[in-house]
């Protein structure tokens, strides 16, 4: 009785929880806080000293008792008190000029299409302890497909691939349902140890995470391009102990790349060639849609093409595609009921 009085006053959210940033749309309003999944944490007191933004600007820079993590490995919680703790950070935030002292929203999260029940478990229990009345999870790749403005409750063929910082998901959605789908662990965050580790083979050069993804973002590609790309790279000479620069190519970074790239294009096609051939002629004719981060890597879309031999369309707005899937499940959340995960809130199939 109480939460559903407090609900009153709450404003319902979706929420893509990655493992690189985490979105937060609110019913009514859009999309309002997008920031790193990143918590600082004061190991002597055990006090969170920091969440988001704030906390990334911490990362390798901090003293040995303030430790900055994620709380999410690969898409799924890996420490659940802190996950919690961010979760009602941002509840909280989105509440602050509400004058609600116990917020009750409805929250929808995003979660990848290949966890276990544990795992399932785990995010719908830190969701709740973190304030929310009702949980409903949906599953990433279709969040995305909803995102992108794919009628997912039709009868006929739809293919997402959905690439974000610590998964990939490979999806064929028809009639409200994930018909064949395909988790990797291959996505933005192995592209940025792809780049660390060339650096440290190639040059003696040991870089921090964040210059690793700067350069994937300004000259990260997947196949060759028309003009030749620069960027700084920044680090420590592994042989001399000082600071180093060296000036890298396109080319080099498509070599450090091309490894999972090549994997993240074969998958893609593995999916294709197990789809049936009455969903496979309608995503022929409409073709398949890139979201996430990882989407915008330079001419991945026409390498997508080549293996597949189907037209690549990428997502308006890729990086938000997820988080607005969510929201418009808020807006929903009768009609497109059946596109939910079982939880205790939902009482849909799995």
């Amino acid at each position: 009785m109480l939460n559903r009085f407090l609900g009153k006053f709450s404003h319902d959210v979706g929420i893509d929880l990655g493992t690189a940033n985490t979105l937060v749309y609110v019913r009514g309003r859009g999309i309002v806080i997008n920031e790193p999944s990143v918590v600082a944490l004061n190991t002597k007191s055990g006090r969170i000293l920091a969440i988001g933004e704030e906390a990334r600007r911490m990362v390798g820079k901090t003293p040995a008792h303030i430790v900055a993590s994620r709380p999410l490995v690969d898409g799924v919680v890996s420490d659940f008190e802190i996950t919690e703790q961010m979760l009602k950070y941002f509840i909280g935030r989105v509440h602050a000029d509400s004058h609600v002292f116990f917020p009750r929203p409805r929250v929808v999260i995003g979660i990848p299409s290949g966890v276990t029940e544990v795992e399932r478990r785990a995010v719908e229990d830190a969701a709740r302890n973190a304030g929310a009345r009702e949980v409903y999870l949906i599953e990433e790749p279709m969040a995305a497909a909803i995102g992108a403005r794919l009628d997912v409750q039709d009868a006929r063929g739809n293919m997402v691939v959905d690439i974000g910082g610590g998964t990939t998901e490979v999806a064929v959605i028809s009639l409200g349902g994930i018909v064949l789908s395909k988790s990797l662990r291959i996505a933005g965050d192995k592209l940025n140890e792809d780049i660390i580790n060339y650096a440290r083979e190639e040059f003696k050069l040991l870089l921090g995470v964040r210059t690793a993804e700067d350069i994937k973002i300004e000259i990260g590609s997947a196949l060759p391009l028309d003009e030749r790309l620069e960027a700084s790279m920044r680090g420590r000479d592994l042989i001399t102990g000082l600071p180093k620069e060296i000036i890298v190519s396109d080319k080099e970074i498509r070599a450090a790349l091309a490894s999972s790239v090549e994997t993240l294009a074969h998958s893609i096609k593995e999916v294709v060639e197990q789809t049936p051939p009455e969903l496979l002629a309608d995503i022929m004719a409409s073709g398949i849609v890139l979201a996430g981060g990882g989407g915008l890597l330079r001419r991945f879309d026409e390498l997508v093409a080549r293996k597949t031999q189907i037209p690549v369309n990428i997502a308006d707005d890729p990086l938000t595609a997820v988080v607005r899937g969510t929201g418009i499940v808020l807006e929903n959340i009768d009609k497109l009921r059946e596109v939910l995960v079982e939880t205790e809130s939902s009482g849909t199939p799995k």
